[in-house]
């Protein structure tokens, strides 16, 4: 069995991790976790992807008594299933194949303070039964020994899956998902904090603008703030994060006005949109166009006629530049020559 790195995080302070928000969502899920920090009990994180459920964990346990005593974290997701135990429980030497020395595991490296397990869903069934006897008696044995360890560890949980059903399906330990569920708390996805959006981007947007030295702060254009806050953020904050900085990193000057949600879709060769993301944009009959007043030379009347294409393409796509293009029959390059063009015409 090959050596498997460890992630230990240690407490550097007694401050506990940022945490950024003034929705009532984010506001409400701060206020219980807080109520839950002090509890002695095993907490059941629950939510998205790129919720923040590991900030959250960290929270969790900067604001317990615990707080001076290590966290110790685990991605169950990480490891193939047949080395989560001996990463667990430790092993010791000759235990199997590659076990040249005695290492302690993760349980008894969290004695006295917290142990953390990502994904926790992913845990095979042997050793469930194994942190149920934890849990219950505070003790265990290494892989290769029959000595038994007695050790004191909080346990908090994360999972993006649904314990439930996978109880249903015989692949979760009703007891231990009994045990490991004092308390659940349920992590408010983006879509549903819509007043931290913004705050968020901006946080984002100056860190990225710090790294890359550079001197003024980001600052989005409306039309921008409007891609934002209407997104549907599938990927959370992760997603957010990403899909800013890149903004910033990609900008020209220290306003963006051009958010890029899929940096995958080549501006060489547009693809026509899936059949979920078409079912997205609004049915509705093709606008009729503003009539043009006959004194105007045909110079003002064609740069009027292109401006209106423009700006209802914008806005019936949420200001998502590429769908823009897409919707006009334009290449993403030629569409954003357009919009250069007429950038000081076009509603900011």
């Amino acid at each position: 069995m090959a050596h498997i790195p460890r992630h230990v995080l240690e407490p550097h302070s007694a401050r506990p991790p940022e945490a950024l928000g003034t929705s009532d969502a984010f506001l409400a899920f701060q206020e219980r976790l807080s109520r839950a920090a002090h509890v002695e009990r095993s907490v059941l994180l629950v939510g998205e992807r790129g919720t923040g459920k590991e900030l959250a964990a960290l929270r969790l346990h900067y604001l317990s008594p615990r707080w001076e005593r290590p966290l110790i974290t685990l991605n169950c997701a990480a490891l193939a299933p047949s080395l989560i135990a001996p990463e667990l429980f430790g092993y010791e030497a000759g235990a199997f194949t590659g076990a040249e020395q005695r290492r302690i595991g993760r349980f008894e490296a969290a004695h006295q303070g917290t142990l953390f397990l990502d994904e926790i869903g992913n845990i095979p069934m042997e050793a469930q039964e194994k942190i149920l006897r934890v849990i219950e008696y505070g003790i265990f044995e290494r892989v290769g020994n029959t000595e038994s360890i007695q050790v004191d560890v909080r346990i908090i949980g994360a999972t993006n899956a649904d314990l439930t059903q996978l109880v249903a399906a015989g692949q979760f330990k009703p007891d231990l998902l009994d045990r490991l569920s004092f308390d659940v708390l349920f992590l408010p996805p983006l879509r549903e904090r819509q007043d931290d959006i913004l705050l968020l981007a901006n946080h984002f947007a100056a860190r990225m603008a710090f790294e890359l030295g550079r001197q003024k702060v980001p600052q989005f254009s409306k039309a921008a703030i409007r891609a934002l806050e209407t997104y549907p953020w599938p990927g959370n904050i992760r997603e957010l994060k990403n899909v800013v900085e890149r903004a910033v990193y990609q900008a020209d000057t220290e306003v963006m006005t051009d958010i890029v949600f899929n940096p995958f879709q080549s501006p060489f060769n547009p693809q026509p949109l899936d059949p979920e993301a078409a079912a997205e944009l609004p049915a509705e009959p093709r606008p009729h166009l503003t009539p043009l007043p006959l004194q105007q030379s045909f110079s003002d009347a064609v740069s009027e006629f292109e401006t209106q294409l423009l700006q209802q393409a914008l806005e019936a796509t949420q200001y998502n530049q590429r769908k823009a293009a897409q919707r006009l029959g334009l290449t993403y390059h030629q569409f954003r020559g357009l919009y250069r063009k007429y950038r000081d015409a076009l509603s900011a």
